[in-house]
């Protein structure tokens, strides 16, 4: 496919981002119509709009740019089409972090706890990534470590499951395994988009280096990149974004991997040139799959994180075959 101009690509991207916005507000059980809208001081459906779709939707843009942009910044960091924080464990390890604090019972005095928990999560998983990659970049060795942060992270939350205190504890443990959108409010709004902000703008920084180690590690060193101070940004970067996205919504994978193979064919292989087209994405597939949840005709809406894992693993395995030929 050939690549399109940037200008016009983001034309596409925001328009159908407005226009997404604009069903997400009007979207659901309850429809509001576009003259509710003319009178809201009065039709008591603005309230729905304004107290519940609102914030649900900035939620939405927000985490779909956090997931997309981290996606873009893993796969051009390690040169490995499959990374992803979902695959690579990173999400998981967030949502432990989240899960501990659930556990803990802290966050009932300390609602700030979860999100420090969950970015907290975010870093370390993607240090422990980085080392157990062992400064290698090759696909099997990627997916071998995300496999196994996966399943330490996963023994840690099943732990908790196990040993939980309360049913409540349950099901917020279990509501971070699936991830959801719904019943949010402007204070997870409050609460989450700062971290998101500073680490999608920390990953936008590093798009140079990036472009340079498209010429491998040496080639990058030889034009002034350094790439212990590229691994510290990355790590913070992903973090902040993944995990206050975790702390709000729970584990929502796949977003990550599928978008930049998305838009790779429309922008280039530049690296750098992937990462604001992959955040405008990321938020139009959030977006769009929460209202297609949200339109599910069943009697309890279908959670986010299962509906992008119900879409993502065909096409993981699509991309995976892809692969294999290519190299066979």
């Amino acid at each position: 496919m050939k690549p399109i101009s940037r200008p016009v690509l983001f034309l596409i991207l925001t328009v159908a981002l407005i226009l997404l916005a604009a069903a997400s507000l009007s979207a659901g059980k309850v429809w509001v119509p576009w003259s509710a809208w003319l009178d809201a001081a009065h039709d008591p459906r603005w309230t729905i709009v304004f107290d519940l779709r609102l914030p649900r939707t900035i939620l939405a843009i927000a985490v779909g740019v956090a997931l997309g942009l981290s996606g873009a910044a893993l796969q051009g960091y390690t040169r490995n089409p499959l990374a992803d924080p979902g695959i690579l464990g990173v999400s998981t390890m967030a949502a432990f972090g989240a899960v501990l604090t659930l556990y803990l019972g802290v966050t009932m005095s300390l609602p700030w706890i979860l999100p420090v928990g969950a970015m907290i999560g975010a870093m370390i998983g993607i240090a422990v990534l980085l080392v157990m990659s062992g400064g290698t970049y090759s696909i099997l060795t990627f997916i071998l470590a995300g496999m196994i942060l996966n399943m330490v992270a996963g023994a840690g939350v099943s732990l908790a499951l196990n040993l939980a205190p309360s049913p409540w504890a349950v099901s917020e443990i279990i509501d971070w395994l699936l991830g959801s959108l719904a019943d949010r409010s402007a204070d997870d709004v409050r609460m989450a988009l700062p971290f998101i902000a500073v680490g999608c703008a920390i990953l936008l920084t590093i798009g140079r280096a990036l472009d340079a180690l498209t010429l491998g590690d040496m080639g990058a060193r030889s034009l002034g990149i350094r790439l212990e101070h590229t691994r510290i940004l990355l790590a913070l970067g992903v973090g902040l974004a993944t995990g206050a996205s975790v702390a709000v919504t729970g584990v929502i994978g796949f977003v990550g991997l599928v978008t930049p193979h998305l838009l790779r064919p429309l922008v280039g292989a530049r690296p750098s040139a992937l990462l604001l087209p992959s955040a405008l994405a990321g938020a139009v597939i959030v977006l769009a799959a929460d209202i297609i949840v949200r339109l599910t005709p069943s009697a309890a809406e279908l959670k986010l994180g299962v509906a992008m894992s119900a879409l993502g693993g065909p096409f993981f395995l699509m991309l995976l075959i892809n692969l294999r030929r290519r190299t066979a």
